[in-house]
């Protein structure tokens, strides 16, 4: 990929090479702790970030680690939710092995979400990232929620390029062999199919980074940003296959055909409130496959930086703060503290 991006330029070549080689040796300081651990169901936990009130449970995507809701101190959406008041967890799906691998994306939401939902004792509002918002959205129709929030997140397949479907159809026909042999998808696929949709964003941002001041707040953003996309549990193989099989290639939720412990999985039914936050500048998840609820936010950044960008806690941190206290019927609320700190 990078010799087809740079083909015509060798100095981009090795300016992306150098910023490459930059973020490899870049210190990166402490180990991230994420907040405790307060209900566990097989490999995966609910984590606690304290607050108060109802529960609210952010479910990041299968792909990638789960700390970009918590990435730094200050770029936390956990945090700073709970820092308003809310009762707030996040799912920490853990790391499975190869004994996973008939565990498919629907039995994520029957064998791990359902079960820690109901540990909670009280239906809580649910906020999906990503392809956690699809696995947000199937637990919505399965158990009682006070509200479903979905953030960036993937429903009508068929809204993604074509272009890009294909790469990701041949991505998956070059890989499905050696991820059947192993029993597990690994994340080296999984980002190769994340480079495919953008890869000339993917080699201009080392180029970029090559350029910043070493530990600078620009360099330490890019360095904590790219540990977040670089890392992450392989998934089961069955979950991979149906990933790229069943919603990327067939569409099946876009077109009413995804079914979940033997119950069909239709949005259009639900009673609770419903929220839809959509990026017009998403080279990952395009807006054109949103699920499109009737209360659809269109937010003017990308995937990532509409959740941990400069401008996040403004265009997407308050609007979904506001909506989780009209959905709770919160009249007044006094926040913990700017940012909040989790147990």
């Amino acid at each position: 990929m990078l010799r087809q991006e740079t083909a015509e330029s060798p100095d981009r070549q090795r300016a992306a090479l150098a910023g490459l080689a930059a973020y490899q040796a870049a210190d990166r300081g402490a180990t991230r702790r994420l907040g405790r651990v307060k209900h566990r169901r097989g490999r995966a936990r609910l984590r606690d970030y304290g607050g108060d009130g109802p529960p609210v449970v952010v479910i990041p995507s299968l792909i990638n680690p789960p700390f970009i809701v918590d990435l730094t101190r200050q770029q936390s959406l956990l945090r700073w939710l709970a820092g308003q008041g809310h009762r707030t967890f996040l799912l920490d799906w853990g790391a499975p092995d190869a004994t996973a691998r008939t565990m498919d994306i629907g039995d994520h939401v029957t064998q791990l979400l359902l079960p820690l939902i109901r540990k909670l004792g009280q239906p809580p509002i649910l906020i999906g990232y990503c392809l956690g918002g699809t696995i947000a959205a199937a637990a919505a129709c399965l158990t009682p929620v006070a509200g479903l929030a979905m953030i960036a997140a993937p429903w009508h397949f068929d809204g993604f390029d074509a272009s890009a479907r294909a790469r990701i159809a041949a991505l998956w026909t070059s890989t499905r062999s050696a991820c059947d042999a192993m029993g597990l998808v690994p994340m080296e696929v999984l980002q190769a199919g994340f480079w495919q949709l953008d890869p000339a964003r993917t080699i201009a941002k080392y180029e970029s980074f090559a350029a910043m001041a070493p530990g600078s707040p620009a360099a330490r953003s890019f360095i904590a940003l790219e540990d977040w996309a670089n890392a992450g549990a392989p998934l089961p193989y069955a979950a991979g296959a149906q990933m790229f099989e069943a919603l990327f290639a067939d569409n099946v939720t876009g077109t009413g055909k995804w079914t979940v412990g033997g119950s069909l999985i239709d949005p259009a039914t639900l009673v609770c409130p419903t929220i839809d936050f959509v990026s017009l500048h998403d080279r990952i998840v395009p807006a054109a496959s949103a699920i499109g609820f009737a209360d659809q936010r269109k937010l003017a950044a990308g995937h990532v930086g509409m959740v941990v960008g400069s401008r996040a806690r403004l265009e997407l941190w308050e609007p979904l703060d506001d909506w989780i206290s009209q959905v709770l019927g919160a009249k007044e609320r006094t926040p913990l503290s700017a940012a909040g700190n989790p147990p």
